[in-house]
C-alpha cells in the first residue's frame, strides 16, 4: 500500500535498493545490460512513479523522483541511471503535455506489461553534447509511412534494452525544423555499436546508436519547432539534472557504509579492538559524513524551493556533485590497498563516483553559466539608481 504523503512505498523502495545492490557486482563484472535490476524497478512500479495522476499514475514531483533516484543509486547506480532517462520522460509530460496524447495513452498502457524503456539520443560524434550549442546532423525525411531517420548518436544510456529511442533530429522540409522522434527500437535500420567501454558506469550501455533509414509513423514526433528556438536551455534544465546528481548520492552513501562496516569488521593483532574505535578512523568517517550528508543536505534543499532560480540548482549540483566525489576518494584512500580491491565494493563505487559532473552540462559549462550570472547581476546592481539619502535629522524630529 502506497504511503499517504509520498508518491511510492518506501518499504518497497528499499526491498528494490537491495535486489539491486545483490545484482550489482556481477552487472559491473560483465557490462550487460542489466535486466535483474531494470525488472526489479518496473516489478515495483517505480519506473512509472511520475506518469502524471490524469494518465491513472502516482503523480511523484521531482524531488520525490530525486528521492527515489538516491535510492535506486545506492544499489546500482547504471540501474538508477536507465531509470531515471524515462522517470524524466513522465516528468516531462506531466508537466509540459508535449507528447502526441494517443501516442503517449498507448506507450502507458504496455509499461503494465513490460518495462517500457525511454532516452534521449541527442549526443552526435560531430556536434558533441547540445549543451555547447548547435544543431543535430541527424535528418528525419518524408517517407511514404511518415519519418525515415538517418544518422548517428553516442552516448545513448541503455541503448540494447531501451523500448524507445527519442532521437533529436532536423527535417528536409524547405524550412527545416527540429524536433525529438519517437523511434521504437528494434526497427530495421538500427544498429548499437557496442563502444561503452567506461571507467565506471558499466552496466549503463552508453553505446552509440546508428539509424539508416529507420521509418516511423507520421505521429511520433515531439516538439517539431524551428531551428532558432530549439537549442537546448541550460537553465531551464538545471534542477532535473540536479535530481540527476542524488542517483550518485546513492553512490557516495553506498562507499560511505562499506567504509563504516570495514571500519568495524576490520580488527587487527596489534589492536585487539575494531579500527572503528582509533580515533585516526573515527576521523575519516567524520570527514566523509560532512561531505555525503552535507551534499545530501545540499541537493534536496534546493530541490524544495519550487521559486528557486536555476543559478541555485547549477550551484547545488557543483558543489554537492564536488563532495561526493572527494568524500569516496577519501573512503578509498584511509581503507589503503582493501578499498583497491573488489571484495569490499569501495573500488566499484570509486569507479562509478567518477561520472558524477561528466552529464551536460559539464563542470565547465555549468561554471559559465554561474560566471555570466554573477557579471549580469553586478551590471544590474551598478546600473540601478541609488534610494535618495534618509534625512535622519526629520527621523529624529519626528
Amino acid at each position: 500500500m502506497i504511503a499517504r504523503d509520498t508518491a511510492f512505498d518506501p518499504s518497497l523502495l528499499s526491498a528494490t535498493t537491495r535486489a539491486l545492490a545483490d545484482a550489482a557486482p556481477e552487472a559491473d563484472r560483465t557490462g550487460d545490460f542489466p535486466w535483474t535490476g531494470i525488472r526489479a524497478v518496473h516489478q515495483s512500479g517505480l519506473l512509472e512513479s511520475t506518469v502524471a495522476t490524469r494518465y491513472g499514475g502516482a503523480g511523484a514531483s521531482l524531488h520525490e523522483a530525486a528521492t527515489i533516484l538516491a535510492a535506486l543509486g545506492r544499489g546500482d547506480p547504471s540501474v538508477a541511471l536507465i531509470s531515471a532517462m524515462t522517470i524524466f520522460s513522465h516528468l516531462g509530460q506531466a508537466t509540459k503535455s508535449h507528447w502526441p496524447e494517443d501516442l503517449y495513452k498507448r506507450l502507458i498502457k504496455q509499461a503494465k506489461q513490460h518495462p517500457l524503456l525511454l532516452n534521449a539520443a541527442r549526443v552526435e560524434p560531430e556536434l558533441g553534447s547540445p549543451a555547447r550549442g548547435g544543431l543535430p546532423a541527424t535528418v528525419a525525411r518524408r517517407a511514404a509511412s511518415g519519418w525515415s531517420i538517418t544518422g548517428r548518436k553516442r552516448f545513448v544510456t541503455g541503448a540494447h534494452g531501451l523500448t524507445h529511442f527519442l532521437v533529436w533530429a532536423h527535417t528536409d522540409e524547405t524550412s527545416a525544423r527540429v524536433g525529438t522522434f519517437v523511434v521504437p527500437n528494434k526497427l530495421p535500420g538500427i544498429r548499437v555499436i557496442e563502444n561503452w567501454k567506461s571507467l565506471g558506469m558499466r552496466a549503463s550501455g552508453s553505446h552509440d546508436v546508428e539509424y539508416t533509414d529507420v521509418e516511423i509513423p507520421l505521429e511520433n514526433v515531439i516538439d517539431l519547432v524551428d531551428p532558432s528556438v530549439a537549442q537546448q536551455d541550460n537553465r531551464a534544465h538545471a534542477a532535473i539534472t540536479l535530481a540527476l546528481t542524488a542517483l550518485y548520492l546513492g553512490v557516495a552513501e553506498a562507499a560511505q557504509e562499506a567504509f563504516i562496516r570495514f571500519a568495524h569488521e576490520r580488527v587487527p593483532t596489534n589492536l585487539g579492538h575494531p579500527i572503528a574505535r582509533t580515533e585516526r578512523f573515527v576521523t575519516l568517517s567524520g570527514e566523509i559524513d560532512l561531505l555525503v550528508s552535507g551534499a545530501r543536505q545540499i541537493i534536496f534543499d534546493a530541490l524544495k524551493d519550487k521559486q528557486a532560480e536555476a543559478e541555485k540548482h547549477i550551484r547545488a549540483r557543483l558543489l554537492a556533485g564536488r563532495q561526493l566525489r572527494d568524500a569516496v576518494q577519501i573512503a578509498v584512500r584511509g581503507i589503503g590497498n582493501p578499498g583497491l580491491g573488489n571484495e569490499l565494493g569501495l573500488e566499484r563505487h570509486f569507479r562509478d563516483i567518477q561520472s558524477v559532473l561528466v552529464h551536460a552540462p559539464q563542470e565547465d559549462t555549468s561554471i559559465s553559466i554561474l560566471g555570466r550570472a554573477a557579471f549580469e547581476r553586478w551590471k544590474s546592481e551598478k546600473d540601478t539608481p541609488l534610494a535618495p539619502p534618509v534625512n535622519l535629522t526629520v527621523l529624529k524630529t519626528a
